[in-house]
C-alpha cells in the first residue's frame, strides 16, 4: 500500500488530520498512514507512535523547559520517517515542531506537503524564505495567505477552513437543555479558556473572576465549559473554588448543543483561537480574553504585524469581537464586555452579521475544505510514485 505520514503537533491539527484522513480514504482506499496524531485521527483507524498531548506547547518561555524532550520527540519521529520512507509527508500545522520534520524529511528525499500557513505574515514574514526550503507545497486555510507565500516561490493551494465541516453550527439547544435540565429563562454562557496548560494556568482563574462578576450582575446565567482532553483534570481541579460552578462537557455533541443553547440569548468566554472561529461559526456573540507569559508578551510586541489576534477579526480587518489581552484581560473588563453582550441585543446582532460575512470568506472555490486538501495531497501522490 502507498504509505501517507501524517504528523500533527496539537488538537487543531489532529482535527484536521481525521477530517483529511476520511477525505482520502474516501477517494483512494488504498493508501495507509502513519505518523503522529491525536483522537480525532484515530477515529479514523490511525495509530499514533506517542501521544501528541505531549507537545501541546505555546510560547517561548514555555517551550524552553521541555525542550530537550521536544527534541528526542522530534528525532523520535524523523526515525520512523527514515525506516518506514513514505511516499509523501504531511505535517499539520504547530510550525515549531512540524517544520522541523519537514526539513528533515525533505532531506531524505521525501516530498513535503504542509497543512496551515505558519502564520509569520503577522510577526515574521522574513522567515518565509526558511519555510520554502523546508517544504516543497503548502495548503493554507485563510484567502489571503497563499498570495503572501507565493512571491517566496512556494507552491500554494487554499483549500478553505475546515472550521466549516466541523458541524458546530448544528447542534441541538432543546436537547441540551433537557438533558441538563436548563430553564427556557436561564442563558447559557461558555467558558473556553483553551487546550494548553499554560493557557489554563493563566486564563482559567481570570475567566473564573469574570464569570463572578458578571453572574452578581446578571443572574439565571448556567456556565458551561467543554473540557479539552489533555487539561481536563487541570481544568476540574481549577474550577473547584469558583463560586459559580460551571457545568463541564465532555464529547463534541455537547459541546455543539452548548453552542446551540448559548445562540439563543447567551455569549461566549472565549480563548484567542480556532476556538472562536468555531464558535463563531455557531453564531454565539463573545469576548475573546487572551495572556501569555510577560515576557513571550514582551517579544510578540515587537513582532507581531497586524492589527487584530482574532482571526474573525482579522479576516473582518474591523472590530467584530472585542478582544481583551495581557494587561487588558481582567476580570472587570471580560465582565463588562459580557455584560453589554448579553444586554444589548444589538451589539449581539451585530457581531452575528460579521461572523457570516467572515465565514464565507473560508469557503474553498469548490467542494468541502477536506476533499481540497484532500486533492492537494493526491496531486503529489502520482510524481512521487513514478519516481519509485
Amino acid at each position: 500500500m502507498t504509505l501517507v505520514y501524517l504528523v500533527a503537533g496539537e488538537a487543531s491539527g489532529d482535527a484536521l488530520g481525521g477530517r483529511l484522513i476520511a477525505a482520502l480514504r474516501q477517494a483512494r482506499p488504498d493508501l495507509d498512514f502513519a505518523g503522529l496524531g491525536g483522537e480525532r485521527m484515530a477515529e479514523q483507524g490511525f495509530h499514533s507512535l506517542f501521544p501528541l498531548g505531549e507537545l501541546a506547547l505555546m510560547g517561548f518561555l514555555e517551550v524552553l523547559p521541555k525542550l530537550r524532550r521536544v527534541m528526542r520527540r522530534l528525532d523520535e519521529v524523523t526515525a520512523d520517517i527514515a525506516a518506514r520512507r513514505p511516499a509523501l509527508v504531511v505535517t499539520i500545522d504547530s510550525p515549531g515542531f512540524t517544520l522541523r520534520v519537514a526539513a528533515r524529511a525533505r532531506a531524505m528525499g521525501i516530498p513535503v506537503l504542509h497543512y496551515v500557513a505558519p502564520q509569520i505574515w503577522a510577526w515574521r514574514p522574513g522567515r518565509v524564505r526558511k519555510i520554502a526550503r523546508q517544504v516543497d507545497r503548502l495548503m493554507t486555510l485563510l484567502p489571503f495567505e497563499a498570495p503572501f507565500f507565493e512571491r517566496a516561490g512556494i507552491p500554494v493551494r487554499f483549500v478553505g477552513h475546515s472550521i466549516l465541516e466541523s458541524g458546530a453550527e448544528r447542534g441541538d439547544a432543546a436537547r441540551f437543555r433537557a438533558t441538563h435540565g436548563i430553564g427556557p429563562e436561564e442563558r447559557v454562557l461558555l467558558v473556553m479558556p483553551g487546550s494548553r496548560g499554560g493557557e489554563i494556568a493563566r486564563l482559567l482563574p481570570i475567566f473564573g473572576a469574570a464569570l463572578e462578576r458578571l453572574s452578581a450582575r446578571l443572574p439565571g446565567l448556567r456556565p458551561v465549559l467543554p473540557l479539552a482532553g489533555p487539561v481536563e483534570a487541570a481544568v476540574r481541579q481549577g474550577v473547584a473554588g469558583w463560586t459559580v460552578q460551571p457545568l463541564l462537557l465532555r464529547g463534541v455533541t455537547e459541546k455543539y448543543d452548548a453552542y446551540a443553547a448559548a445562540r439563543q440569548g447567551g455569549a461566549g468566554l472565549i480563548k484567542s483561537g480556532t476556538s472562536s472561529l468555531e464558535v463563531a461559526l455557531a453564531g454565539v456573540p463573545m469576548v475573546v480574553g487572551y495572556r501569555v507569559n510577560p515576557v513571550t508578551a514582551a517579544i510578540a510586541r515587537r513582532l507581531i504585524q497586524v492589527r487584530y489576534v482574532s482571526l474573525v477579526n482579522l479576516l473582518a480587518d474591523a472590530p467584530i469581537i472585542p478582544e481583551y489581552l495581557q494587561q487588558d484581560c481582567t476580570p472587570e473588563r471580560l465582565a463588562e464586555g459580557l455584560h453589554r453582550l448579553l444586554t444589548e441585543p444589538g451589539t449581539a446582532e451585530a457581531q452575528r452579521q460579521g461572523f457570516a460575512r467572515v465565514m464565507d470568506m473560508l469557503r474553498p472555490p469548490e467542494g468541502t475544505p477536506s476533499a481540497a486538501a484532500a486533492a492537494a495531497v493526491l496531486e503529489m501522490l502520482p510524481r512521487q510514485l513514478q519516481q519509485n
